[in-house]
C-alpha cells in the first residue's frame, strides 16, 4: 500500500484537450489534474477535466474538502474542469488557489472570472459557494502552505508563461513540470534547480523526439528529454505526463515500453495511477 503520508494521485494526464473514446480508455482522456497528499494535507495541481473526478472521490470520502490548488498555467486545458470541481459548491469547503504565471494587473482570481462568464459560460464565479482565497506570487518564490510541506517554484518556458513546482515533505520530493518547451542546445537551469535528486519528476512529454521538429515553439517537450533530464538532474524516478490528445493506447503502450528500455523503472502516468516518492 502507498505511504499515507506522501502519495501522488493521477486523474487527468492528457494535455492540450480532452480526448475521451475506446482509443484512449486505458491512459484516460482527462486533462491535468494530479492530486498530492502530504500528511493529511491535500494539494491539487491543476484544474483540468480531470478534476471532476476528483471531486467526486472528495465527496464520496464524506468530508468537506480542505485544499491547495496551484496551478502551473491557466491556459484553457488546464482551468477548464474546476466549474464541475463538486467541492466548490460546498459551502464548508475550504479551496485556497495559488498561480506563479500572471503579471499584474492580471490574476488568477481574474482569470478564473473571465472563464465563467458570458459568453463563455453560463453561471458566474461567485455561484461558488466555497470559501475561496487566490493568491498570486512570482514564479521562482518558495511557499510553504502548511508546516512541512516546503514548494519551490520556477518558471517554465511556455507561451504566457507557467511555474514549474517541487513538492518536499517528510524527506521526499516530487516535482511536477508540465507544460515547458526544453531548449535542445543546453538544459533550462530553472528545471534542472527544481528536480535535481527529486525522488519523482512528473515532466511535460507530449511529443517523442522524431515529433517535435514540427512542433517548435508549441511549449511543449519529448518523453526522451524527460529520460535525460532525469539522468542529469541524478532523478529517482520519471513519470510522463501530459500526453498528446492523438496518442492512442497503443501508442502509450510503445513509450511505455521504450521509456522502461531507456531507463529503469519510468513510468507512463495513467488515470487512477498511484504513486509514492
Amino acid at each position: 500500500m502507498p505511504n499515507p503520508e506522501f502519495i501522488v494521485r493521477f486523474w487527468g494526464v492528457r494535455g492540450s484537450i480532452a480526448a475521451p473514446g475506446p482509443h484512449t480508455a486505458r491512459y484516460g482522456g482527462n486533462t491535468s489534474c494530479v492530486e498530492m497528499r502530504c500528511g493529511g494535507r491535500l494539494l491539487v495541481f491543476d484544474a483540468g477535466s480531470g478534476i471532476r473526478l476528483l471531486g467526486q472521490h472528495l465527496q464520496q470520502e464524506g468530508h468537506p474538502a480542505d485544499l491547495d490548488l496551484l496551478f502551473s498555467h491557466s491556459h484553457l486545458d488546464h482551468i477548464v474542469g474546476l466549474p464541475f470541481f463538486a467541492p466548490c459548491y460546498d459551502a464548508r469547503s475550504r479551496l485556497r488557489i495559488w498561480a506563479g504565471h500572471l503579471k499584474p494587473p492580471s490574476g488568477i482570481e481574474s482569470v478564473l472570472s473571465k472563464m465563467m462568464a458570458a459568453p463563455l459560460f453560463p453561471v458566474p464565479i461567485g455561484i461558488l459557494a466555497a470559501k475561496l482565497t487566490f493568491n498570486d506570487f512570482t514564479a521562482g518564490d518558495t511557499l510553504t502552505p502548511h508546516p512541512g510541506i516546503d514548494i519551490r517554484t520556477a518558471p517554465l518556458n511556455h507561451p504566457n508563461g507557467a511555474t514549474g513546482y517541487r513538492v518536499e515533505h517528510g524527506g521526499k520530493s516530487v516535482a511536477y513540470i508540465t507544460d515547458t518547451e526544453h531548449q535542445p542546445a543546453r538544459r533550462d537551469r530553472n528545471v534542472m534547480r527544481l528536480v535535481e535528486r527529486a525522488d519523482l519528476m512528473i515532466y511535460d512529454s507530449t511529443y517523442t523526439d522524431d515529433e517535435y521538429p514540427a512542433h517548435r515553439d508549441w511549449g511543449h517537450s519529448t518523453w526522451q528529454e524527460g529520460v535525460r533530464i532525469a539522468d542529469a538532474a541524478k532523478v529517482g524516478r520519471l513519470v510522463i505526463f501530459h500526453h498528446d490528445p492523438d496518442h492512442d493506447d497503443a501508442f502509450m503502450d510503445g513509450i511505455a515500453a521504450a521509456a522502461a528500455a531507456r531507463r529503469p523503472g519510468t513510468v507512463v502516468a495513467s488515470e487512477g495511477l498511484v504513486l509514492e516518492p
